[in-house]
């Protein structure tokens, strides 16, 4: 677990986006906010900083300049950012 990497993931544009637009089809009120107020919270979801590590690793940027872990949807997949929304929000 690496807080650094938590953090990274809360920030990402393409993760909140992904994970708003989720909050949506979950019918959560207003995902948009919902998806920023909790970003702490889903980005510290059981080994979301180990596969966002590992895409970091593989991919350098010498070699693949301008990737984005956020955006790929291989690295936090719909299905990893659907079960964690849905437990956060059966949990509240």
């Amino acid at each position: 677990m690496s807080y650094l990497t938590q953090s990274a993931i809360a920030g990402n544009m393409y993760m909140i986006q992904r994970v708003a637009q989720c909050a949506a089809e979950q019918h959560i009120t207003d995902p948009d906010t919902w998806a920023g107020q909790h970003s702490r919270e889903w980005a510290a979801a059981p080994d979301w900083d180990l596969a966002w590590e590992s895409a970091v690793a593989s991919h350098p940027t010498d070699d693949f300049p301008g990737y984005d872990p956020g955006q790929d949807e291989a690295v936090i997949t719909d299905g990893m950012i659907l079960s964690q929304v849905q437990f956060m929000n059966s949990a509240s």
